[in-house]
């Protein structure tokens, strides 16, 4: 028998006799690992997996960019901002629990790609009134991520937001200090630029 067919055919016996699975290895190469963060994603099949999972995400949203009229620059911002993203989560280090903290910086950054590319079917949109006010209508699109996320349009904006830890209704928070609080029917609103809404599902 091939040495490597050998060895393939133990290592599915393993497995289907011990439910024992091969390490989970992330999308680097652990051997040039330079961080904490890396080191401990390496040791960890549950980051590990996470790491492989944004690299797939990742690629898709590179293909879903290619289609843009303005590619290039988009692809652009794209990589600086996942550049960004990386030493943010290398920055876990400083949390009381760098586990806890990298694996929500790795779900939360899956859920912000997926609702902002729309690598996934998004549900219906809501249409929301604001202040009283058509001009200020946010059109929301939610994700079945993992945590729940949403794309928020409104007039030439479009924001992306990702749920996170609340004592009552749904807290979504994005970048620049977004917040967007829904509690039934009824939405309150913080968006970037200190702009303060009070919104309703539109009837």
């Amino acid at each position: 028998m091939h040495r490597l067919t050998f060895w393939g055919t133990v290592l599915a016996v393993l497995v289907l006799y011990t439910g024992v699975s091969p390490a989970a290895d992330p999308a680097f190469d652990c051997a040039k690992a330079e961080s904490s963060a890396e080191e401990l994603i390496c040791a960890n099949d549950d980051l590990a997996k996470l790491d492989r999972t944004l690299a797939d995400v990742y690629g898709e949203a590179v293909k879903a960019i290619g289609t843009f009229a303005d590619k290039d620059t988009a692809l652009k911002e794209f990589k600086a901002y996942q550049r960004g993203w990386i030493k943010g989560r290398d920055e876990c280090w400083k949390a009381d629990n760098e586990l806890d903290c990298i694996k929500s910086e790795y779900e939360y950054r899956i859920a912000e790609i997926t609702a902002k590319y729309g690598l996934i079917e998004g549900q219906k949109p809501v249409f929301y009134m604001c202040n009283d006010n058509p001009a200020d209508e946010i059109v929301a699109t939610y994700f079945p991520t993992t945590p729940p996320s949403a794309r928020l349009e409104r007039g030439d904006s479009t924001e992306i937001v990702v749920e996170g830890p609340t004592g009552s209704g749904a807290r979504y928070q994005g970048n620049f200090g977004i917040v967007f609080w829904i509690k039934g029917d009824e939405a309150m609103v913080e968006w970037p630029q200190g702009t303060s809404f009070d919104c309703k599902v539109r009837s």
